[in-house]
């Protein structure tokens, strides 16, 4: 009897989106107002050093210069003697005097230049702190409106695009590049105003035909006296009409998702993937797949519709793609290192590495590119992604060994 030869195992840890590299020591990485600063108390410092070493280099020479005293004295009996020096008192001759002058002489010579030295530098580091102070000052100064720009950069990634930075001052370099960003976000309200407009007389358009044919097919339909042959079309082109509904309602939902959530409301995702599966588990008892897992509360901030479409789309994808036998599906939330995640895993076919990235792509499925299956519209995967960031977190899709996919959805709480 032969036996069935084990399914290879799947290449480890691929994902839609790249991995960020974080720097090893972020505290290396000083800010801008740091680096400045940095900048403007060095050079201070360079200067007074360098300005510090010619002065003393100017006085040495100066006092080089002067030379030292000599005396000429006559006579016996003559008492020569000093407090500064007191090493006169001992000479016994006029060689001996000068002498024990140029040696006092070179020593006061030397103590006034290290005592110059010594105040310069004590002078040079009070004044250094003073620099690094003022030049941390005047950089937080020269920086702020670099923080308004970001300020108002961050409430545009909220979707306010109304917000404008309207930078004040001179016609500077900054002032230039604040105008720049707010005729950036004239062009991207415009574009996005037209883009909702676009969306909304779209979902109009295309809505209302799709409705008006799935309403005279099923008139059709319930014809009795309709002969065999037309209702078995009617059947066919009844399931071709839902199938684009489908497909129209997927790409406005993608089409809205892409932004952020404004209005967030606490969700729990354990609810969300309770609900998921009860929708789904009609279809998954029709096709032999076993729903399992442990769901715990996992609280986030968001929108309840999104966030159950992506559970919907992932428990949907994980029981359709499936094996036919003795398949099952394990469905998870929980909060780990202060993030709620909602992991779907199954078994299935094996999922090379390399096709993991194109399940994320709209209307593209495992080894093929375009629509042409009953398992969906190709856009459930997509919906996902573009949920998960537009609440500010992201999906990650790994093959499991044997067969399968394993998502994981991590969204912050």
């Amino acid at each position: 009897m032969a036996t069935t030869p084990e399914p290879p195992a799947a290449p480890p840890k691929p994902t839609w989106e790249p991995k960020q590299h974080e720097p090893p020591y972020p505290w290396l990485r000083p800010t801008i107002r740091i680096r400045l600063t940095l900048l403007y108390g060095g050079m201070f410092l360079i200067a007074g050093i360098v300005l510090l070493s010619i002065i003393y280099m100017l006085a040495a020479q100066a006092l080089h210069d002067a030379g030292s005293l000599e005396l000429k004295v006559g006579g016996t009996n003559v008492l020569i003697a000093s407090d500064t020096c007191p090493q006169l008192s001992s000479a016994t001759n006029i060689d001996q005097v000068n002498e024990t002058i140029k040696a006092c002489t070179a020593a006061q010579r030397q103590h006034a230049l290290d005592t110059l030295l010594n105040r310069s530098l004590l002078a040079l580091v009070g004044l250094s702190v003073i620099a690094f102070a003022f030049g941390y000052a005047m950089a937080g100064r020269v920086l702020s409106p670099l923080g308004r720009i970001t300020r108002t950069a961050r409430r545009v990634a909220g979707t306010d695009l109304t917000r404008r930075i309207e930078l004040d001052g001179p016609d500077d370099e900054l002032k230039e590049l604040a105008d720049t960003f707010d005729d950036m976000l004239d062009r991207l309200e415009r574009a996005f105003t037209a883009q909702q407009r676009f969306v909304g007389n779209a979902s109009h358009e295309l809505r209302t035909p799709l409705a008006i044919n799935r309403t005279l097919l099923e008139v059709h339909l319930s014809d009795p006296g309709a002969p065999p042959e037309l209702h078995q079309l009617g059947k066919t082109l009844l399931a071709t009409n839902e199938r684009s509904e489908q497909l129209v309602e997927g790409l406005l939902l993608l089409a809205r998702s892409d932004n952020q959530i404004v209005e967030r409301k606490p969700v729990d995702l354990a609810e969300v993937a309770e609900r998921a599966i009860d929708q789904t588990r009609a279809e998954a008892v029709e096709k032999g797949v076993e729903i399992r897992g442990e769901r715990g509360s996992a609280v986030v901030q968001g929108n309840g519709v999104l966030l159950e479409r992506i559970a919907l789309n992932l428990v949907q994808n994980a029981v359709r793609y499936n094996v036919p036998e003795d398949g099952w599906v394990e469905v998870a939330t929980e909060v780990r290192h202060g993030q709620a995640l909602l992991t779907v895993s199954n078994s299935g076919p094996v999922v090379p590495a390399y096709e993991v990235d194109n399940l994320f792509e709209p209307f593209r499925r495992l080894r093929t590119e375009r629509t042409g299956s009953d398992k969906g519209v190709g856009l459930g995967l997509s919906i996902a992604r573009s949920v998960a960031r537009a609440h500010g977190g992201r999906i990650i899709a790994e093959p499991r060994e044997g067969g399968g996919l394993v998502m994981r959805v991590t969204l912050p709480v």
